[in-house]
């Protein structure tokens, strides 16, 4: 499976953004696919995730919940995750990630595949 993330940028304190990543390859085999970001000096960390199949199960981190919202496009394979009121904490590089296992991924060792990053930089 290939992730292809975009839509990162510059974005001053309470503006929008809207990533997205595009897979390709055995789609089918994943159960998931959502976002993990990672800030200067700091571990990557879980953002989003969506089931990929069979619902429209979505899960956050307690961070960005109320804020941003993940959605999911089959025919297209692609995941957005529209980002409101953004904070200068947000800012980090975010990356695509998708799961072949059947739990949430909330972890960068449960995460099967990842797509290149996009930065992400919110000025106060």
């Amino acid at each position: 499976v290939q992730l292809q993330a975009s839509g990162g940028g510059l974005v001053q304190a309470g503006g929008s953004l809207r990533l997205s990543c595009v897979a390709s390859g055995r789609t089918f085999s994943t159960y998931y696919m959502g976002w993990f970001r990672q800030a200067p000096g700091k571990e990557r960390e879980f953002v989003s995730t969506t089931i990929t199949w069979g619902g429209s199960r979505t899960y956050y981190a307690d961070s960005v919940k109320g804020r941003f919202t993940i959605s999911r496009d089959n025919a297209e394979n692609t995941v957005y995750l529209q980002m409101n009121s953004l904070k200068p904490e947000d800012t980090g590089v975010y990356y695509c990630a998708a799961s072949a296992r059947e739990y949430v991924p909330t972890r960068v060792s449960e995460v099967s595949y990842w797509g290149q990053g996009t930065l992400v930089t919110v000025s106060s």
